[in-house]
């Protein structure tokens, strides 16, 4: 082939028949060569049986479902379950298949590289009654053995299998859910009840200090200051009266007494003491210039005056007083009554005051620390609410799995069904003869172009006017045709390609 020159499709189509026998020959006989290799391979049978997933029975706004997974990746942890060595090697005994001069390990190993698991496809869903299109709502289970039979015992034992693994798989789940659930449920509860214990017993301690008492702990310290303001009135009150009442008897006495006699010790002594007392109660309440202080100082050092002068005097009768007290005119025993109401009404008042005072501080004790307990009454009461809640969620959890694990035990929720059995193969599917054939074919075409490419690159020959300009870089003169019968049959050998080739590759027969 001349590579010096831009090669146009007739070349292309040239070099075509010219190789045409080259490329032919091994297109020819590689098929047929694979058709026959095909025959050394051992004939491989393969069974399958397909799995439906059908959904549960119960809507699942009212009951979740327990097993949320993809169909496919439970099918496939389901198959690692199966292939197991504890659930394989049990299988395989009761099928016999290491009986046939193979090891136990060495059918187990096989039994797991020709199984296989896959996607129940839309198209086969939509056959078995499946409306959800690209969905998976399934699987196909795949065994491959040497024997139609056994690759049909074999898939038939696996399918039920792996059906009784999810049903046990799933029986486990909603086994370990509720004791996981139960035992989460009573520490939840203890939790509870510690907490709600501490609460309780802080309220026990600071009963009327808690924050709902807060409010009424004010209310009732208002009131509280307003009694004691009204009992301080009526102290002061009552003690005024008192005073006054006092003066008012010492001067009825003064002036009953002064009638009785005026030179009796004893009557001007009482005289003097009622006039003292009278003088302090009424300091008490005015100043020293006021009239009736003055006066009664007057009144007191007159009769001091007197007694200096009757001192020596000697009493008259031992029972004077009694008598003297005895006819006390109505007006000064009115007084008298009068004066010690006075003081009960004062006594009570002031033990009133006293308690009123304990209370206002026991109230004021509580209003000063009520923040401090309030603070840690809400802590207390939050971590118990908080502990509340997490036992009702989980009691609300706990009721859903008991629904569940009832819908699992009815066989209500969702189901795992073999809606077609493992199938008896009547022909092998591995090797595929025709396939094979293809496999030839394709092998020989690709040997064949590359020798007729091989053999054109080697090949120099000068065939068109094309390839003479290439070589010589010169115009070509003239051109000298085949002639004879045995050029016809060297160029193309007689047959028609050949001539069309001699044809086509004919140069002009002149060219200046």
């Amino acid at each position: 082939m001349i590579e010096n020159r831009e090669l146009s499709m007739d070349d292309y189509l040239a070099m075509l028949r010219r190789r045409a026998k080259v490329i032919l020959f091994p297109a020819v006989l590689a098929p047929l060569a694979g058709f026959l290799v095909s025959f050394s391979f051992p004939a491989k049978y393969t069974s399958q049986s397909v799995v439906v997933v059908e959904e549960q029975k119960v809507p699942d706004a009212y009951v979740k479902p327990m097993i949320t997974e993809d169909v496919m990746q439970r099918a496939e942890a389901i198959r690692q379950r199966v292939l197991s060595t504890d659930l394989l090697e049990p299988a395989v005994q009761r099928l016999g298949l290491a009986k046939r001069g193979r090891s136990l390990d060495e059918v187990v190993e096989t039994t797991r590289q020709n199984l296989t698991v896959g996607p129940l496809v839309p198209e086969t869903a939509v056959t078995l009654g499946k409306k959800k299109s690209g969905d998976v709502v399934g699987f196909s289970v795949t065994y491959m053995a040497d024997n139609p039979n056994d690759a049909q015992a074999v898939c038939s034992q696996l399918t039920t299998m792996m059906l009784d693994q999810n049903y046990q798989h799933r029986r486990d789940i909603a086994k370990s859910a509720t004791e996981f659930f139960t035992k989460q449920l009573d520490q939840a509860q203890s939790d509870m009840n510690d907490k709600g214990a501490k609460l309780a017993d802080f309220k026990k301690q600071h009963i009327g200090q808690l924050p709902v008492d807060a409010e009424n702990n004010l209310k009732i310290l208002g009131a509280l200051n307003s009694q004691l303001d009204s009992n301080t009135q009526t102290l002061n009150r009552a003690q005024q009266d008192r005073a006054y009442a006092e003066s008012v008897l010492a001067q009825q006495l003064a002036a009953w007494k002064a009638s009785q006699s005026s030179t009796d010790p004893q009557t001007l002594q009482k005289q003097l003491a009622s006039l003292e007392s009278q003088l302090i109660t009424l300091q008490a309440r005015y100043t020293d210039d006021h009239p009736d202080v003055v006066k009664t100082k007057n009144d007191i050092v007159e009769l001091k005056r007197k007694l200096k002068e009757i001192n020596g005097a000697t009493p008259q009768a031992g029972d004077t007083g009694d008598k003297a007290n005895a006819a006390e005119p109505p007006e000064v025993r009115q007084l008298r009554l009068q004066i010690h109401q006075y003081d009960g009404a004062i006594t009570q008042a002031t033990a009133d005051q006293k308690r009123l005072q304990g209370q206002i501080d026991a109230f004021q004790r509580r209003v000063a620390i009520s923040p401090d307990v309030e603070a840690q009454y809400n802590q207390l009461n939050a971590d118990y609410l908080g502990a509340q809640k997490a036992y009702n969620d989980l009691k609300s959890k706990q009721s859903d799995l008991e629904m569940q694990t009832d819908m699992e035990a009815q066989q209500k929720g969702e189901l795992m069904r073999l809606v077609i059995p493992a199938s008896l193969p009547d022909k092998p599917d591995f090797p595929n003869r025709w396939l094979f054939a293809g496999g030839g074919l394709g092998a020989g075409l690709a040997v064949g172009f590359g020798i007729a490419m091989w053999l054109e690159l080697r090949d120099k020959s000068i065939r068109t006017e094309q390839d003479v300009m290439a070589v010589l870089d010169l115009p070509m003169l003239a051109s000298v045709p085949w002639v004879g019968t045995e050029a016809a049959q060297k160029n193309g050998g007689g047959h028609w390609y050949g001539r069309k080739a001699a044809d086509q590759e004919k140069p002009e027969t002149a060219k200046v």
